[in-house]
């Protein structure tokens, strides 16, 4: 599932529901968007390691952006995502 987070100058961020490896680590799957003429810019990270896994036609000082703008805001990310699975659990 995913879960809206911001809008910022059309940028998009949304996020999964925790999700746990086959070694047993939970992640998060992020999303940045972007509407552009025709389809959209995107890119897509896994966090907490923030490893951009795929991108398309952001340059790499947007993807920098997008990274710290990450980092800013995990705490937050994890939380909203914690309390969805815990709502779904109980």
């Amino acid at each position: 599932m995913k879960n809206y987070y911001s809008t910022i100058d059309e940028v998009v961020l949304t996020f999964s529901d925790i999700q746990r490896t086959s070694d047993g680590f939970d992640f998060l799957e992020a999303y940045f968007e972007k509407p552009k003429h025709g389809g959209f810019l995107y890119s897509k990270w896994i966090l907490p390691d923030f490893k951009c896994t795929n991108s398309f036609g952001f340059s790499e000082d947007e993807i920098l952006v997008q990274e710290n703008y990450l980092r800013n805001n995990i705490f937050l990310l994890w939380e909203m995502a914690k309390d969805k699975t815990e709502e779904i659990s109980a």
